[in-house]
């Protein structure tokens, strides 16, 4: 049990995919225009990662190593479809914002990083708990970037007007914006001490020191 929470807290702020390891660039900055958007795909992000996670480590010893990547960007690629095709029924003017970045979830290095790094290698109950911190944490990140973006460069959060005689700035809605609230918020976690430490990490290490045998300098940090 300690090893699936220290997963999700691996995920959410050790090794944060936006803020942390810095991937998954793209979707963060182009749709992350609302807090509405940014929660909507980091929530699409986060049952693909989770799902494909516990496939991919339910056949890790079925997949030939000389085709495991065609196979993995198939299972994610499956679970994509179906989030996508009920995303347009259920949620028209969601998909209708986020537009082509659902499908290119196919492609998001964090998905395609974990299935290499950890599902690939590991037990499935450990893998959806990975699944589920690297997909709470890129959620978190992409629903604050959108929140700030959205309060000062439209007045607004989730849609709903801010009260009082605030002036929008619309910069902040606009691409430069988007570099600048996740530069700042980068520098803030910077400050908090939280930065990534790959330099630190073993040959084949997953991050994952409740499992580890090898005792690195990462595991001892974390024993601290």
């Amino acid at each position: 049990m300690k090893a699936n929470w220290e997963r999700i807290y691996n995920g959410v702020v050790k090794e944060n995919p936006a803020f942390v390891l810095m991937l998954g660039m793209c979707p963060t900055l182009a749709v992350t225009t609302s807090a509405t958007n940014g929660l909507g795909m980091g929530l699409s992000s986060l049952v693909v990662l989770a799902v494909s996670n516990v496939v991919i480590s339910l056949l890790r010893k079925v997949i030939p190593d000389e085709v495991r990547l065609p196979a993995y960007i198939v299972i994610v690629a499956s679970f994509v479809t179906v989030v996508e095709l009920l995303m347009q029924a259920y949620m028209e003017s969601l998909y209708a914002s986020l537009g082509i970045y659902i499908p290119l979830i196919v492609v998001n290095c964090i998905i395609l990083g974990r299935a290499e790094a950890f599902a690939s290698k590991n037990p499935p109950v450990l893998s959806l708990f990975d699944g589920l911190g690297m997909g709470l944490g890129f959620t978190l990140a992409l629903t604050l970037i959108g929140a700030i973006r959205e309060v000062l460069g439209a007045g607004s959060l989730f849609g709903y007007d801010l009260p009082g005689n605030f002036q929008p700035i619309a910069f902040f809605v606009r691409a430069p914006g988007a570099f600048l609230v996740l530069a700042v918020l980068v520098a803030a976690m910077n400050a908090l001490g939280i930065k990534n430490r790959s330099k630190k990490l073993v040959e084949g290490c997953d991050g994952c020191c409740a499992t580890c045998a090898t005792g690195c300098e990462n595991k001892k940090e974390a024993a601290q």
